[in-house]
């Protein structure tokens, strides 16, 4: 795992603590899981983890075109399950998908304030490859 990879799941973990389900990355190309834990990773067995990523890969199209219809830049999506919440963003300037979920809290979560950490991070890293292996795009769990 790159450097810049591993203060990625950091930062997650900061954040989500043991409510941190999942993390992952994707391009247009592949993806990679970053963190899976286990009781997640038992329930993804008899799912086609592929497909998952496929439709955030719609995000794409997404985040472009709230680029052209609002008057502010497209940071975040955040969905709500009946037991967990997904957090999706985009980093880097090819860029790169970041999708993470976590078990639903009675408090509620600062979902900007996780945006600009994971901002600042790409920030900091000049946006270095977070693909463990950046030529291999056929990336299975």
């Amino acid at each position: 795992m790159s450097d810049a990879a591993a203060r990625l799941v950091k930062t997650f973990r900061d954040f989500g603590g043991d409510d941190l389900r999942d993390l992952w990355i994707f391009d247009h190309h592949g993806y990679e899981h970053l963190y899976l834990r286990a009781d997640v990773s038992d329930a993804l067995e008899c799912l086609d983890v592929s497909r998952f990523i496929d439709n955030e890969r719609f995000g794409y199209v997404t985040r472009d075109t709230y680029e052209t219809l609002y008057y502010a830049d497209y940071g975040y999506t955040v969905r709500g399950f009946d037991s967990f919440e997904q957090f999706r963003t985009f980093v880097g300037d090819r860029p790169t998908g970041v999708l993470a979920s976590f078990d639903r809290g009675a408090d509620g979560r600062d979902f900007a304030a996780l945006n600009d950490r994971v901002s600042a991070l790409n920030d900091e890293f000049a946006g270095a490859e977070l693909f463990s292996d950046p030529t291999a795009r056929d990336r299975q769990p």
